[in-house]
């Protein structure tokens, strides 16, 4: 079996049709939750791009891996996907955006070298790279923001876009009524269609990209189809930038109790230059139209994806993935982007479609269970047919789900931010080290916990679905905050770095010294077996220090 891993960036858990959104429509990501299952109460592991698709190809929580930040180098030696389904024959294989920073520092350290097979998978997040491609390709006085070779640019300058970065001056800009180029970046252009021909914008290109790796690859193959949009800038080609309007905006999920004393870390990041856009109603009526475009368009060229698969015959032997590594607050909350614990930045899409005739009893059905990224990495290590080594993997394989069972899961799911690099931080006058953020989430009560000697907050998302009443400013509820501590604690002392011995490896281990005649605190012999001793009971031939 293959696995085709998709991946959209910042794309909302609500904003598909089969999620319930009332004007987006979605028909191929409707079309693949019919064929599988929808997963209702997926979360990330961080609510930030590099932390968060980390821990999805890793497996393992952000405290774990280490790298909390985008830029934050992925050590040297950490386990990856690609690591572990070599191991089960399959390959792995990277079609777009990662935002994964080499440890360029410990590959020295190794003699490593970027030229080498291994070196460069240290250098791709483990993954062979068929093209990779991370998206932001600003440019301002001190140059490039990713200083990377840009496939998707030299690909408009082959097809005639006359700039150095058709990327910023195409792809992401339109044109305004003086015929000057009206920039992405600027929220007062995302009503404006993109100066680029659609075919010729990201995402059918990468879509094109992966229809090349699928003819020419043999099976069995992973391959990590990562889209940068809908992530911003938040402007889209014609015909999809005018899809939607004023009447398709829906009110934003906010309320004034939540500006009243609010917590600390939630205050600061309601006075970012984001939010405060996002306050504007005339930019949520401009942004949220062209996001949904987008998605739109995403949606339609995943159709195109879904119809080569089955043309091609390769609907029958692929796991089917969709997700995505955080949401937007588009406003909610009087925030913008992402960062904090909210359902709309920390919850995502996900859809599972499993080709095999063991799965067939789900197909179009939805699990509620409380489902965390780290789960992909051991579901895709089980439909390699591997076992998960759970010494390693933190996350749980959601074949069982698929295949109709209902196993023993987890009661509580987590998340980690480190806003560290933040002005945030800087704000609040925290050293780097405090700055860090933990949410537990019990499938009711929801707890951030902030270091730095803040209070906490606390949601009831039973009685309070939109999240706007902390429950922790008053002392009410403290015996939910007590509980939910608990849950942090008991996750904090889980068994995190052992990763290079198994439980099983040490069950072999034991007693293995004993049997090479380590015998230590015996006082005659006869408290083991008598084969342990043979070699320390032998007749004297010669006596030493006493003639």
């Amino acid at each position: 079996m293959n696995i085709l891993f998709i991946m959209y960036d910042q794309l909302r858990h609500d904003y598909l049709s089969c999620a319930g959104h009332p004007h987006l429509h979605t028909p191929n990501f409707d079309r693949v939750a019919a064929m599988g299952v929808r997963f209702t109460n997926a979360y990330v592991q961080s609510p930030i791009c590099g932390a968060s698709r980390m821990s999805f190809y890793t497996g393992r929580y952000v405290s774990s891996h280490g790298a909390q930040w985008n830029g934050f180098p992925l050590r040297v030696g950490e386990q990856t996907l690609g690591d572990h389904l070599r191991r089960e024959g399959m390959d792995c294989w990277l079609i777009g955006k990662t935002h994964m920073n080499a440890d360029a520092e410990g590959m020295a350290r190794l003699g490593l070298s970027p030229d080498s097979i291994i070196g460069a998978r240290q250098a791709e997040c483990g993954f062979d790279t068929w093209i990779r491609d991370d998206g932001l390709w600003g440019e301002g006085p001190d140059g490039f923001y990713d200083e990377k070779r840009s496939p998707y640019n030299e690909y408009l300058k082959s097809k005639g876009y006359p700039s150095e970065n058709p990327w910023a001056d195409f792809a992401n800009a339109g044109v305004d009524e003086d015929g000057n180029t009206a920039s992405g970046w600027m929220f007062a252009n995302a009503d404006k269609p993109a100066n680029i021909r659609e075919e010729d914008s990201e995402t059918p290109w990468l879509t094109q990209k992966t229809i090349e790796f699928i003819e020419q690859t043999e099976a069995p193959w992973c391959a990590h189809v990562s889209y940068i949009k809908p992530h911003w800038p938040y402007i889209v080609p014609a015909p999809y930038h005018n899809m939607f309007g004023s009447n398709n905006v829906p009110q934003a999920l906010r309320h004034d109790v939540e500006r009243d004393n609010p917590h600390p870390v939630f205050g600061a990041y309601m006075d970012s230059k984001i939010s405060q856009a996002f306050q504007r109603e005339d930019v949520r009526q401009k942004v949220i139209p062209a996001y949904m475009g987008l998605i739109k368009q995403c949606d339609d060229q995943l159709g195109v994806l879904l119809d080569y698969l089955e043309e091609s015959g390769r609907m029958d032997d692929t796991m089917i993935v969709l997700t995505s590594d955080h949401g937007d607050y588009l406003g909610d909350h009087w925030m913008g982007e992402k960062d904090l614990f909210h359902e709309s930045s920390v919850k995502i899409p996900l859809i599972v479609y499993d080709p095999r005739s063991r799965a067939d009893t789900t197909r179009g059905k939805t699990c509620d269970a409380l489902v965390e990224s780290v789960d992909l990495a051991a579901t895709f290590i089980e439909a390699a047919g591997g076992e998960v080594p759970g010494h390693i993997i933190e996350g749980r394989s959601l074949q069982p789900w698929l295949d109709g069972e209902t196993p023993p899961w987890r009661a509580f799911a987590v998340s980690e931010y480190d806003y560290s690099a933040t002005q945030q931080c800087v704000k609040l006058g925290l050293e780097p080290r405090d700055a860090r953020l933990f949410m537990v989430f019990d499938g009711r009560y929801k707890l951030m916990h902030a270091e730095g000697g803040f209070r906490p907050m606390l949601f009831d998302l039973q009685n309070d679905p939109d999240e706007f009443y902390d429950l922790a400013k008053d002392n009410a509820h403290q015996a939910e905050v007590d509980r939910l501590y608990g849950h942090l604690a008991t996750w904090g002392r889980r068994l995190a770095q052992r990763v290079t011995c198994s439980d099983d490896d040490i069950r072999t281990m034991r007693g293995r010294s004993a049997r090479k005649g380590i015998l230590p605190f015996l006082y005659d012999g006869s408290e083991v077996d008598e084969e342990l001793t043979v070699k320390y009971r032998s007749r004297v031939t010669r006596k030493y220090g006493s003639e």
